[in-house]
């Protein structure tokens, strides 16, 4: 794989998806960082050869149309002689130099853009590197508590239907129903004492009414029995 290749290939990846794969994500992020030194070395390395491929043709181009200008002129003073056959031969050589001078300018017009999308590339690869370096710290916290969370929420959902706050619920509701059971005997237990005194309360206002009534159509009332007799005497 070519340098360009792979610079292409780091600037597609995104760094957070590969250190969501990582099983040690600290160690491979600082795997890319180096990978990322090393590409953009090379980088650095083949812009600059480019650069001066760039210059040499340059210089290449400009030195055959000079030559193309030279000969331009000798052909034109060999006419004003009138030598003929030293004109052609100047345009000739002329006509050599300007059909070079167009190589030239086509080879330099492709090294010019292949050298602008290198650089490009470059300046994007460190930029990308720089992002990563000064946001190491903060990728890997993220990462460490993302990793965090997720074993929390793998122990909640790992939690077995008789866990201990369960049973805790059931003991409480368990405690609840026998209070709620003392509760409804000791009432029924009352409400039967209340009802035995009230019917000793009943009986006594009957008694009473009975003895007025006797008195108003004027019969003696009966001797109310006592109740409590005293023990009789041995």
């Amino acid at each position: 794989m070519g340098i360009m290749d792979r610079i292409s290939r780091l600037l597609r990846a995104n760094v957070n998806d590969m250190l969501d794969r990582a099983e040690d994500p600290e160690s491979t992020l600082d795997q890319i960082l180096r990978d990322m030194e090393t590409n953009i070395g090379q980088a650095r390395t083949q812009v600059a050869s480019m650069i001066a491929q760039e210059k040499e043709l340059q210089a290449d181009l400009k030195e055959v149309q000079e030559l193309s200008g030279e000969w331009q002129s000798k052909a034109q003073r060999a006419v004003e002689a009138g030598k003929d056959d030293l004109a052609r031969e100047a345009l000739r050589r002329k006509k050599d130099n300007d059909d070079s001078a167009a190589l030239y300018e086509q080879q330099l017009s492709t090294q010019t853009q292949t050298l602008d999308r290198m650089k490009s590339q470059l300046t994007a690869l460190e930029s990308k590197y720089q992002s990563a370096l000064s946001q190491r710290d903060v990728l890997i916290s993220r990462q460490r508590r993302a990793q965090s969370q997720q074993k929390v929420a793998d122990a909640v959902s790992q939690f077995s239907p008789s866990d201990p706050s369960a049973d805790l619920d059931r003991i409480e509701r368990k405690i609840r129903g026998t209070e709620a059971r003392a509760e409804a005997t000791i009432e029924m237990h009352d409400d039967s004492l209340d009802t035995q005194f009230a019917e000793l309360d009943y009986d006594t206002d009957v008694e009473d009414e009975l003895a007025q009534l006797k008195a108003s159509v004027g019969k003696t009332p009966d001797a109310i029995p006592a109740t409590n007799p005293a023990t009789p005497q041995s």
